[in-house]
């Protein structure tokens, strides 16, 4: 057994980043400024979206993506109930209601299948979740939102370098969400980007400033004008260049961190795969997985032990786990404002109840990737033990 505690999520920190972070600090231009216009436009370049805007979080990029698009009071948001709350605290925040259908089995993203099942005259937006880092079925879901004339936005806060059929996400001319969490592929430590049309864009960014006519950086930097107006009564959403600093640097060797992480996956794969003890994760061949969360989900009828108790056992062993997610719909608010029940979305329920998210992060060594592994069989192991004694 391990001897020390190897975390669920560590972030990959290096020598760039804090030489990065100190020049912003020797700058005396602290909040949003030069650096987080640079990482938005490179951020912009690297998914080839038409246009990009750095904000405080992926959940202040969907809560805009939705305000900014007229979305609510009296409107209907179909989404997933395996996310997390965030991606449905926005749908209420807007004013609107929250619609969920159930997911796929396999890669656990929004059934495309049942959308059109939950559309009704008061529907305004879809938010499909990529889930994990796999990309939704975006062609199913756009058809559909066209023909009904609706907005899609994405939440690709799992996304960052996925992509669709070879594009990537992000670069449709549609809303789409990312979150760089200390937790996430790239981090900013606190942030999120929002991607989409020029136009729109503009929109949220003023939105995102209290609804100002001009930025900080318009106003302060040299020969800027000190006047402005209040568009709209907006919100405190922009990103600090201290943050854009992580993300510029983080931006510049995402490959090789994205490289270290499907290193991992495919050691887990070999490892789990084929055991009647798990359902491994799946990426379907028309994708590139970003490969943010590795879920693993258990066959209790294999094991002694329930999912609770396993992860108990693994992280006795040192090793740190995660769920990802409880279900929306029981979640005491959402459950007790709509009335909806477990089974309301078996899909979502049973994989939650079987789930548990390994750690996945660029920063493991092989040893810690083996620690893992070892880790999980040495539970495994031990159930069976006690299962056979009984």
């Amino acid at each position: 057994m391990r001897d020390t505690f190897l975390p669920f999520a560590p972030p990959l920190i290096g020598e760039e980043e804090i030489e990065e972070v100190i020049d912003t600090l020797r700058s005396g231009w602290l909040t949003t400024g030069p650096k987080t216009r640079r990482f938005a436009d490179e951020f912009a370049e690297f998914t080839d979206a038409a246009a990009a805007l750095t904000v405080s979080s992926c959940t202040a990029a969907l809560h805009l993506a939705l305000v900014a698009n007229d979305v609510g009071e009296g409107d209907e948001v179909i989404t997933t109930p395996l996310t997390f709350a965030a991606s449905v605290n926005v749908i209420e925040h807007s004013g609107a209601r929250p619609v969920l259908v159930d997911v796929e089995p396999d890669t656990l993203n929004i059934d495309p299948a049942k959308i059109e099942m939950a559309i009704t005259p008061n529907t305004k937006a879809i938010i499909a979740v990529h889930y994990a880092g796999h990309p939704a079925e975006l062609d199913e879901i756009r058809e559909i939102a066209e023909r009904h004339d609706l907005i899609l936005i994405e939440d690709a806060a799992h996304a960052i370098g996925s992509a669709y059929k070879g594009q990537p996400i992000g670069s449709g001319l549609n809303p789409a969400c990312f979150s760089f969490y200390a937790t996430k592929n790239l981090t900013t430590g606190e942030g999120g980007m929002l991607t989409g049309e020029s136009e729109f864009l503009e929109k949220a960014r003023m939105l995102s400033l209290h609804g100002m006519s001009r930025e900080a950086w318009s106003r302060y930097a040299a020969g800027g004008k000190w006047a402005y107006d209040i568009a709209a009564p907006g919100y405190k959403y922009n990103m600090t260049d201290i943050q854009a600093a992580l993300g510029l640097q983080q931006l510049r060797r995402f490959e090789s961190m994205q490289q270290r992480r499907r290193d991992i996956v495919s050691q887990y794969q070999e490892a789990f795969s084929g055991n009647a003890a798990f359902q491994t994760p799946v990426s379907r061949e028309h994708v590139t997985h970003a490969w943010h969360l590795y879920v693993l989900r258990l066959n209790e009828g294999e094991l002694s032990v329930n999912r609770n108790q396993f992860i108990e056992e693994v992280n006795a062993r040192n090793i740190g786990t995660s769920v990802h997610f409880i279900p929306i719909h029981i979640h005491s608010y959402y459950a007790e404002k709509y009335g909806w029940e477990p089974d309301d979305f078996p899909v979502a329920l049973d994989s939650f109840n079987r789930m548990v998210s390994l750690p996945l992060s660029p920063k493991m060594s092989d040893q810690d990737v083996t620690d893992v592994i070892d880790a999980v069989y040495n539970v495994v192991r031990a159930g069976m033990s006690r299962k056979a004694a009984a």
